[in-house]
């Protein structure tokens, strides 16, 4: 008589990688759809009859003057909630480093490289559209180089479900590596003067967290008050300080000691997501997406070097990036398209990555402040290019979905 198979097979390294990238899409459906139910509730409230009350909440200050953080609801919900969306983005970055696509360059290339070229074409777009115009502005060229990987998630999640998992997981390294990237550009472009004594306090909480993680410390508030006080000196710094997020997910113990189910980082992914995806993103989407029509004039708006650069840069800069940077790294790598795919599959991301909403309202905000009409323009063009590329990768996810 044949021996009964063991009950349960040790599930193999690629089956688990699937299941986290599976749970992360679920996740970020969900907060894809609250980020466009918040996004529309500011749009609606800002051009109601209570779009005074909607204004007054926006500017209403929070916090400990002493410390210059007697802070605007809206720049809370910028500088203070969307750190949590990137110290996920960090967690789930270092993970693809270590552990996922992003461990053997062979697999990392293609995508790394399909990021880069997503961001570098469409802020040339916008360079040459705003270059030689009257009323352009070069200001805002960080604005399209970013995708919102929620956003962005939800969309492949809702009309490419036919679609492999390994271009969903394509589409989701292209996002983090984007992510960082903005992140990035946001930290050398778009802060204020660095003060060295805030960067230095930073760095210090951020050492201490990293070593914390690393002596296997468990014990949950003191790892919130270094969070707490390396986010606190990166703000003071001058610096934005959701930059903060990324670095502490970074410094998450990723590996997994005996006994444990989980590593740190995949616990702490956990217990943030839901905030993030819950509150975070559609809170900071609700305030920023508050773009009246009566105070930007649209057919200024509509006009305007700087609209038509980020739509440019979203709706074509960055299929045309993507697509083509990837075909190079791959030729240069010997390499191919995500497995099971064609290369037409990623143009259809490019497509999706043109999504991009939460990052770039954010570059936005910070490349034309206090200036109206131009953060205006820019904004309208950041709604207009995001809802054109959900509406035209819906279309094209669902036409594709049927080959497979």
């Amino acid at each position: 008589m044949p021996k009964r198979a063991s009950a349960k097979a040790k599930p193999s390294r690629v089956n688990i990688e699937r299941r986290r990238i599976a749970d992360f899409l679920k996740n970020e459906t969900v907060s894809g759809g609250l980020i466009l139910a918040a996004a529309g509730a500011g749009f609606i409230l800002a051009n109601s009859p209570l779009a005074g009350a909607y204004d007054a909440i926006r500017e209403l200050r929070l916090g400990p003057n002493a410390l210059h953080l007697d802070l605007t609801v809206q720049t809370w919900a910028a500088d203070g909630l969307l750190a949590l969306f990137f110290f996920v983005v960090g967690v789930e970055l270092k993970h693809e480093l270590l552990h996922g696509s992003l461990a053997k360059p062979s697999r990392a290339v293609v995508p790394i490289a399909a990021a880069l070229g997503g961001m570098i074409v469409p802020a040339g777009i916008f360079l040459f559209i705003n270059a030689g115009a009257a009323a352009g502005s070069l200001q805002g060229w960080g604005i399209p180089m970013a995708t919102d990987i929620a956003f962005a998630l939800a969309v492949l999640s809702l009309f490419g479900r036919r679609l492999p998992l390994s271009l969903r997981a394509f589409l989701l390294t292209l996002a983090i590596v984007d992510d960082l990237g903005a992140i990035a550009v946001i930290a050398l472009f778009y802060s204020s003067g660095v003060q060295l004594l805030g960067l230095l306090g930073a760095a210090g909480a951020l050492l201490a967290f990293w070593a914390a993680q690393r002596a296997r410390i468990d014990f949950t508030p003191l790892y919130l008050a270094l969070a707490a006080l390396a986010w606190f000196g990166i703000h003071e710094s001058g610096v934005h300080a959701t930059v903060a997020g990324v670095l502490l997910g970074f410094c998450m113990r990723s590996d997994r000691d005996a006994g444990e189910r989980r590593s740190p980082a995949e616990r702490a992914e956990r217990a943030v997501h839901p905030w993030s995806a819950g509150l975070a993103v559609p809170l900071f989407a609700f305030t920023a997406a508050g773009i009246s029509l009566q105070e930007i004039a649209p057919e200024v708006a509509f006009a305007s070097p700087i609209f038509s650069g980020v739509v440019a840069g979203l709706l074509f800069g960055k299929p045309i990036g993507i697509y083509v940077a990837a075909r190079i790294a791959a030729r240069l790598a010997r390499s191919g398209p995500p497995e099971g795919t064609e290369w037409r599959d990623v143009g259809l991301i490019g497509i999706v990555a043109g999504i991009g909403f939460t990052v770039s309202l954010l570059i936005a905000k910070l490349a034309f402040e206090g200036d109206q009409a131009e953060a205006g323009a820019a904004k309208l063009g950041v709604l207009v290019a995001s809802l054109l590329a959900a509406a035209l990768a819906g279309i094209t996810l669902t036409l594709r979905s049927r080959r497979y």
